[in-house]
């Protein structure tokens, strides 16, 4: 279901000041929206020290439990003296806080820039980090976050969109084609076999790793879910099949300095990256009651945007059905 009404009306300038003072601080009323759509982020000037980041939750997105359990996972590899930016935690050892109707978290600023995936040197360290982080991640699953699999992403991505957003004239076509993605998903699944599930970022993308003095830093593990390793692999590939084999054998040699990585997982990325358009498109549609959806993304929900995506899902299935990359 799409939201009825925005989530985010009360957000003012006085309630953001005033949840944060709620913890202590005391703001000097500079405000500065970030880009966030899920949730609401801003950088807000404090008296004394640098500005501090506050994240405002979606209502109704993710419980306590599970939200506790992404900043557990901060937590733990901060401890383990890895790159990331955990949630400042206040005497009591509290990091999620409540004001209101809302459920908000602080962080430290990081400053930073998206790293060069197409560096082979950088993503040599990516893979370093990456290895690190899933060593801890994968001790123990998350018990009360979701699974990163076809039944979420996939079916019930389709589900939606089928029923309330396709146009009547693309029906029977949106109908074929993502009926044959999610059997060719749901095979490739199976020829893998057993596939590991660890406590992962899910969103390694460029805006969620901030590049500075040598090393990226992992922010904003919101998507975090228990997934293969490969799911925070494959986001970091470009460019042509030779050109991809090279980025991936580079991310594996320092993920496998410091932990092991199943090479069959590699039969997943294409999968995984069908997943994740059909979940965008079922992101954007279960989000399009907040304005700033309709005002951000116009192109959606629009007879061309469904053209093209149909178009763009026929040439995922095509590489659904090439050979997966192998590593040398």
């Amino acid at each position: 279901m799409t939201e009825s009404s925005h989530p985010f009306q009360t957000l003012t300038l006085s309630f953001i000041m005033d949840a944060v003072e709620s913890q202590g601080f005391h703001c000097d009323c500079r405000l500065f929206a970030l880009n966030s759509y899920e949730n609401r982020v801003y950088q807000v000037g404090i008296e004394e020290g640098p500005p501090l980041i506050t994240k405002f939750y979606r209502p109704g997105r993710w419980s306590d439990e599970q939200i506790a359990e992404e900043h557990s996972l901060c937590f733990e590899l901060a401890e383990h003296e890895l790159p990331v930016v955990p949630p400042i935690r206040n005497s009591y050892g509290e990091s999620l806080f409540h004001y209101k109707a809302f459920r908000f978290s602080i962080y430290q600023r990081q400053g930073g820039h998206a790293p060069e995936f197409d560096n082979l040197d950088n993503l040599l360290i990516l893979g370093r980090m990456l290895g690190r982080m899933h060593c801890i991640g994968a001790v123990r699953p998350f018990v009360h976050r979701p699974v990163l699999d076809a039944k979420s992403f996939g079916h019930e991505s389709v589900a939606l969109i089928s029923e309330r957003f396709i146009p009547a004239e693309y029906r029977a076509s949106y109908s074929a084609i993502t009926e044959q993605l999610l059997r060719s998903i749901e095979v490739k699944f199976a020829e893998v076999g057993p596939v590991s599930y660890i406590r992962a970022h899910g969103d390694c993308h460029a805006g969620n790793i901030l590049w500075r003095d040598d090393a990226p830093h992992f922010v904003d593990f919101d998507d975090a879910r228990n997934a293969p390793a490969v799911q925070d692999l494959w986001m970091m590939l470009s460019g042509e099949r030779p050109r991809q084999i090279a980025q991936l054998e580079t991310l594996i040699k320092g993920y496998r300095e410091f932990y092991d990585f199943n090479s069959c997982e590699l039969n997943l990325i294409e999968a995984f990256r069908t997943l994740r358009m059909l979940h965008y498109s079922a992101w954007l549609a279960r989000r399009w009651g907040d304005p700033m959806f309709p005002h951000t993304f116009p192109w959606f929900n629009t007879v061309r945007y469904w053209g093209e995506h149909i178009l763009q899902l026929r040439e995922q299935l095509a590489a659904l059905e090439e050979k997966s990359l192998e590593l040398n």
